[in-house]
Formats: structure tokens, C-alpha cells, sequence
């Protein structure tokens, strides 16, 4: 390989890696605050993909010229507030009634969300592929040996600036305390007076929001959706979010990266044909060797 394909590939993966982190910091929210996997998280992003799908051609003859970039974002913005809508109804509907059944419970639960969303999405839109409009012209930048396109950028700077943002939630806001409080102790947060419902609500609209994102920013460089493409990715984004460290939201960014760069080389090289197999494998050999992730730490269960 020779050092211009290096550099190549590495710029496809991070590309790659952007959109399984914006859906790993999902799944990595969720589980920080309830201990459990939501596996219809994946399924968000297909809907945030129909939703810029069919919001595009509503929404953008509105923002003519040099308003198009006013248009995007709109789209996006929208997009981001209907799925974090769509996250906190399923919350409420599927996960609150089981909040004091055994985990199993809710997983099962969560299985049976993602067929739901996965079946009655090819009953709304149709099982047939669908192209997906032009929201931006996704061009290469620059005439050099390297091709950069212009939604590889957008991609990888979105997520960068969406991971500050969450970080800075998290952190910094009162709204951020209290998620850690729940996370830490719900029993106890709750007794010093935070609503542990509205936390979880947040939660769940937050990661669901970024979901979104994912799926639009994904249908601008992969143009083709359909109602079933949540699955794989979904598993991926899962994958990543252990790889880096499960609850843990810098793990999840950087295992959303590391999994995209080694699958884009994977892709590249004469093992092409195991480029999805190495995502399984990976996680197999972190469950294994350790279960944390690269950034997570072992906890103690007391029981």
C-alpha cells in the first residue's frame, strides 16, 4: 500500500467512524444512566434518515440560493427535534413500565421495539430502497492526490462539535449533574429531590437526537436508505460503544473512530470480503479480553 492509499483510507475511516460514533454516544448515554442496551437505537437512525428524506424537498425550495445553507440546517434541527421526540415517547411507552423489572425484561423489550420500528417502517415507506435528495453537494474539495469530499468533512466536524456540546451538558449544566446523580445512585438522587423521570426522558431525546443526525449525515454520502439499514450499523455503532468503553462518552467517540478506520483498511486490503465480519469479531475478542473497553473501568456489583 503505498503511502498516498494510507492516507486515503485513514480519511475514508474517520469519515467511516464519525457516523458509528454519533450513534454509539447514543446507546453509551443510555446505558451510563439505566444499565441497559437500547437496541431500537439504530432504528432511530433510519427513521432520522426518512425524516431528512422526506423533509428535503419540503423544506429547501423555501431557502433558494444563498439561503441553502439555512435550509440544512432547518432540515437538520427538525430532524434532531422529531427523533429526540420519537426517543422520549418510546421511553415512556415501552421502557418506564419496566423500570423495576429484571434487565432481561427490558432487553427483550428493547428487541421487540427495534422490529417494531424496523417492520412498520417498511410498512410506511416501503421495503424498497430509496434514493435520497440532494441536501448538499457532497463534491471533492480540492484537485490533489487525496479525495476529500465535502460530506466526509461535514461528517467528522459535526461529530466533533456534537461530542463537545454533549460533554459540555454532561458536565456543566444542572440538567448534566443530575444525569451522573442517576447514574451513579438513581435511589439516592432521587431522594435529594431530582426527577429521575425527566433525566431519563432527557436522556433518551438527547441520544435519540444525535441519532438523527447520524442517519441524515449518512444518507448525504451513501444516498441510498431504506427501512433495514439501521440494523447492521446499528450493531456497529453497539460494537464501537464497547470497543471505547461503554458509558463513557469520549470511549464511544474514539471506539466509533478506531472501528471505522480498521474496517475502511479491512475493506482495502485482500480481506475485503470479512470487511462487515471484522465489526463481530472485534466485539467478540473486547468481551473477552476486556469488557470494559479501552476506556471504561471494571465495577464491582454488590448484591
Amino acid at each position: 500500500m503505498s503511502q498516498v492509499e494510507f492516507f486515503q483510507q485513514l480519511i475514508n475511516g474517520l469519515s467511516l467512524g464519525a457516523f458509528y460514533a454519533l450513534i454509539a454516544l447514543g446507546y453509551t448515554m443510555v446505558y451510563g444512566v439505566l444499565r441497559f442496551i437500547n437496541f431500537a437505537h439504530g432504528d432511530i437512525f433510519m427513521l432520522g434518515a426518512f425524516l431528512g428524506y422526506y423533509l428535503t424537498p419540503r423544506l429547501m425550495p423555501h431557502f433558494p440560493g444563498a439561503l441553502a445553507a439555512v435550509g440544512v440546517v432547518v432540515v437538520v434541527l427538525l430532524t434532531m427535534a422529531l427523533c429526540a421526540l420519537l426517543g422520549i415517547l418510546i421511553e415512556k411507552l415501552a421502557y418506564r413500565p419496566l423500570r423495576a423489572r429484571p434487565k432481561l425484561t427490558v432487553l427483550i423489550t428493547a428487541i421487540g421495539v427495534s422490529l417494531f420500528l424496523e417492520f412498520g417502517g417498511q410498512f410506511v415507506f416501503g421495503a424498497d430502497p430509496k434514493s435520497f435528495p440532494e441536501l448538499i453537494e457532497d463534491r471533492a474539495l480540492g484537485s490533489g492526490a487525496l479525495t476529500i469530499t465535502k460530506g466526509q468533512v461535514i461528517a467528522f466536524v459535526v461529530t466533533v462539535l456534537l461530542l463537545v456540546a454533549l460533554t459540555f451538558i454532561v458536565k456543566r449544566t444542572k440538567l448534566g449533574m443530575a444525569m451522573r446523580a442517576v447514574s451513579n445512585n438513581a435511589t439516592a438522587a432521587s431522594l435529594m429531590g431530582v426527577n429521575i423521570d425527566t433525566v431519563i426522558s432527557f436522556t433518551f431525546g438527547l441520544g435519540s437526537a444525535l441519532a438523527g443526525v447520524a442517519g441524515i449525515l449518512w444518507s448525504i454520502t451513501n444516498t441510498t436508505i431504506d427501512p433495514l439499514m439501521g440494523v447492521q450499523q446499528g450493531i456497529k455503532a453497539f460494537t464501537a460503544a464497547v470497543l471505547g468503553g461503554i458509558g463513557n462518552l469520549p470511549g464511544a467517540a474514539v471506539g466509533g473512530i478506531l472501528l471505522g478506520v480498521i474496517e475502511t483498511f479491512v475493506g482495502g486490503s485482500s480481506f475485503s470480503t470479512y470487511r462487515d465480519a471484522i465489526a463481530f469479531a472485534l466485539l467478540i475478542g473486547i468481551l473477552l479480553f476486556r469488557p470494559a473497553g479501552i476506556f471504561g473501568r471494571m465495577q464491582v456489583e454488590k448484591v
